[in-house]
């Protein structure tokens, strides 16, 4: 199994209420009913207000190597990383376990 975690930082200015990362994380949230490949599929808002904190994570897992390839290629995921870049960077950690 491949752990796939993903975390956002909201860029400057844009806060949680904008209606575009309302978009951005109902597009995310539906990809677990869509995407077979997903084993495991969870994320949700930050609670921690340290500066180092990011604002939102995805906390993922597939079976192998190809299984990740197909997720992050997959129409849906692209159309939501699409959404996401208007507003926010982010960081990937892929790792077995």
């Amino acid at each position: 199994m491949i752990r796939h975690l993903v975390l956002f930082k909201l860029n400057e200015g844009v806060e949680r209420d904008d209606p575009r990362v309302a978009e951005g994380e109902a597009a995310f949230r539906a990809l677990g009913g869509q995407i077979e490949e997903l084993a495991f599929w969870e994320l949700g808002w930050n609670i921690s207000e340290r500066p180092i904190a990011y604002d939102f994570a995805i906390n993922s897992a597939v079976e192998d190597a190809d299984a990740l390839k197909r997720y992050i290629e997959h129409p849906a995921h692209q159309a939501g990383v699409a959404l996401w870049q208007e507003f926010a960077t982010w960081v990937v950690a892929d790792y077995p376990f």
